[in-house]
């Protein structure tokens, strides 16, 4: 009977802290640009069409939101580590979970930016069923998703979907080919792109007073995509009075996301947890 006991109480435990899940799409019709769909053969990942949000709202919502853009160079989206594997992390943080499946642009730069806006807009159009602040609403991504996270931080096209902070897991930041991913870049912006757009994209040139509060985190010894694309976004945030925290781990490599392989995954999460209960 004890044993049956202490049963039902951790069931009842884990129903009192269960999630609740909406799935959504971004647009009730056609989106405003489909070219890159119409002209490319669909992949199995189905990454080109069908754009969509998964909202995880926690049993006790404290009114923020974060939308997840996982990475993949522009060229696929990492869902699990980089997306909902982490929905019940924030969740028990009172924090709404939002992940966002983009269009892949396929050279067509406009197509993630337009739908990363539209999240924001269904997020803030949602807010009370959802136990939102509209203006607590975040945009957080990793890898490439990082690069479309600091492009809506610094190109949001109104106040509707500035987005009020952000956060970044070892981002592409620039398209500068010195220093970007090549695969990230080449994918968005297509093989030769103009100088004037590779800096339009190069988002640690767009950052201006009004740009959002970041926390940015990586490894010291990303292979993937070189650490100077976080140095150098960081310090044009502080170079215009944006509020920004750095966490430069020294070893993990890139792409660890959620997962357990990463040895300072408990640090990382302590320190985004500090942030978003104190700058929030």
């Amino acid at each position: 009977m004890k044993k049956l006991f202490v049963f039902c109480l951790l069931l009842s435990s884990l129903a009192a802290a269960a999630q609740s899940k909406v799935e959504m799409l971004l647009w009730d019709e056609n989106p405003a640009d489909t070219s890159a769909v119409k002209t490319a053969a669909i992949r199995a990942s189905d990454f080109t069409r069908d754009p969509a949000i998964t909202v995880y709202v926690p049993k006790k919502p404290n009114g923020k939101a974060i939308i997840m853009c996982p990475g993949g160079g522009y060229g696929w989206e990492a869902m699990d580590h980089e997306g909902h594997g982490m929905a019940e992390w924030f969740n028990t943080q009172g924090i709404t979970y939002i992940v966002l499946k983009y269009r892949l642009p396929q050279g067509k730069h406009e197509i993630p930016l337009t739908d990363a806006e539209q999240a924001v807009r269904l997020v803030r159009s949602h807010a009370g069923e959802w136990g939102v602040n509209p203006s607590k609403v975040g945009i957080m991504g990793a890898s490439a998703g990082g690069h479309l996270a600091s492009t809506l931080a610094t190109h949001y096209g109104s106040k509707e979907t500035r987005p009020d902070f952000q956060v970044l897991f070892y981002p592409v930041i620039t398209m500068d080919p010195k220093y970007t991913h090549g695969g990230s870049r080449e994918n968005l912006l297509g093989a030769n792109p103009s100088k004037e757009l590779q800096d339009k994209y190069s988002n640690e040139l767009q950052v201006t007073p009004d740009t959002p509060k970041a926390f940015i985190m990586l490894s010291s010894d990303d292979n993937a995509v070189p650490v100077a694309n976080s140095v150098n976004y960081y310090m044009a945030l502080l170079a215009n009075n944006v509020r920004a925290s750095i966490h430069a781990y020294p070893e993990g490599g890139h792409g660890w996301g959620y997962g357990d392989g990463f040895l300072y995954k408990h640090q990382w999460k302590e320190e985004l947890a500090k942030w978003l209960r104190e700058e929030i």
